[in-house]
């Protein structure tokens, strides 16, 4: 079964990778290295939500994530 929101997370954080990478090439390394951290820490957190250890360890991720 897919999960929208895993697999929207997924391409949302391919997107920034790619936007980082013409960021870097534009020498634009601070703002992209900031950018590409917390672009996927999103995707990162929801993924880390959908094994919780209890159903508050789930809501705390999908909040960190929002």
């Amino acid at each position: 079964m897919t999960n929208p929101i895993v697999d929207k997370s997924f391409k949302f954080a391919i997107k920034i990778i790619e936007f980082c990478e013409q960021l870097d090439k534009e020498r634009k390394f601070a703002i992209s290295n900031q950018l590409i951290r917390s672009g996927t820490s999103v995707g990162a957190n929801i993924r880390e939500s959908q094994n919780p250890h209890s159903r508050a360890d789930f809501i705390s991720k999908l909040v960190i994530a929002a």
